[in-house]
């Protein structure tokens, strides 16, 4: 019988430790609980620090479970499910704005297309399931970055391209976006990735109320935003679409 990796088990209990103990536990704390020396303990903590599994607070210096186990927890959530969840209602979307739809999920430090509903016309579309977005210059991507705290930090680490003039790239302007986007509950992309073309995002949370999605309706500057703006009806479809979801997946009422 193969032995256990005795470093694994230490992280294994140590996380399991920062789970069901106070909210932030201190070097010494963590070491004594486990029997461990303070340097072996110091260890597992900065390599789980690194892998994002474990925060430390600057103040206190003391430490906490990390973002990166939000990601684990929401992947227990099979895309899959989501898809299936997401399907009537993203068709509804589609033949009531008269625009294309998508699902997007985060994934490797960007939105990951998971479903597509074509524009309910005659015109030719590129499918673009398996395709893949940035966060901070699309709808899809804004909206995870503004609700999920793995996505939130994970556009801060990436450079964050002027894809057209209108492309927020500084920090500071960004921040405001995202504090925006969750006032009023969802963003949008007019030409900030790419010219001519606009979209609007929800969330769609599940029964835990985390968020593991998002629904966009993407098409043609003129049509979504004939007079400058995004026609408001298209702003709350996408909100009632994302609600309509999440309710499926148990979310209850947002």
């Amino acid at each position: 019988m193969a032995k256990n990796i005795q470093s694994l088990e230490r992280a294994a209990a140590m996380l399991r430790l920062l789970a069901g103990g106070e909210r932030r536990l201190g070097l010494s704390d963590i070491a004594s609980s486990l029997g461990l020396a303070k340097g072996t303990a110091h260890g597992i903590l900065r390599t789980l620090q690194a892998e994002g599994f474990v925060e430390q607070d600057a103040a206190s210096g003391r430490y906490q479970l990390g973002a990166e186990l939000l990601r684990l927890g929401n992947s227990y959530l099979d895309v899959h499910e989501l898809r299936a969840r997401a399907l009537v209602w993203t068709d509804d979307l589609a033949r009531s704005s008269g625009e294309s739809v998508h699902l997007g999920v985060l994934h490797q430090r960007g939105v990951l297309i998971v479903h597509h509903v074509f524009r309910p016309d005659d015109s030719r579309q590129v499918l673009e399931v398996g395709a893949m977005q940035p966060l901070h210059s699309t709808a899809l991507g804004k909206v995870l970055s503004a609700y999920d705290p793995v996505a939130h930090s994970e556009v801060l680490e990436v450079e964050r391209e002027a894809f057209t003039p209108r492309t927020t790239t500084e920090l500071g302007d960004f921040e405001s976006l995202l504090d925006m986007t969750r006032a009023r509950g969802w963003a949008a992309d007019v030409e900030e990735t790419w010219e001519g073309v606009a979209s609007v995002a929800a969330p769609i949370h599940d029964r835990r109320r985390m968020p593991v999605g998002a629904v966009a309706v993407t098409g043609a500057v003129e049509r979504l935003c004939p007079d400058g703006e995004l026609r408001p009806e298209l702003v709350a479809a996408v909100r009632d679409c994302a609600r309509a979801v999440s309710r499926d997946l148990g979310a209850g009422r947002f």
